[in-house]
């Protein structure tokens, strides 16, 4: 493991050094990482049941808004909703628990100031 890591450094120092004449990479800025991320919220996923709804909607439309007509349609949009909500609440307990795979950025912040970075370049 410690090998692989001092193999990327050593490539990335000769890609950064003048021995071969011009440098490959010329960073504008030091290549370290912040102690900090942006605080920016997270992606909502897609929208849930659009069809179903859609498809009680032109029911509703159809037979001029009356329930009673789309009794079906809104049976089956109601049990889509419900399952949305229940992988939803699902995936928010996987996340909370630590193995969603992404990090809020408030929690990353947090564990950044608890072990900051080193300020040195490679």
């Amino acid at each position: 493991m410690a090998t692989k890591g001092s193999g990327l450094q050593a490539k990335v120092s000769r890609m950064l050094s003048k021995e071969f004449g011009k440098p490959i990479l010329k960073p504008n800025k030091p290549l370290a990482l912040r102690n900090e991320v942006a605080n920016r919220k997270l992606r909502q996923g897609e929208a849930s049941c659009l069809t179903e709804m859609s498809v009680m909607m032109a029911c509703w439309k159809q037979s001029e808004f009356n329930h009673a007509a789309c009794a079906q349609e809104v049976h089956a949009f109601q049990r889509c909703t419900a399952l949305a909500q229940a992988e939803r609440k699902a995936r928010m307990g996987q996340e909370s628990s630590g193995q969603g795979g992404r990090l809020h950025p408030k929690q990353a912040n947090t564990l950044l100031k608890r072990h900051p970075n080193l300020y040195r370049e490679i």
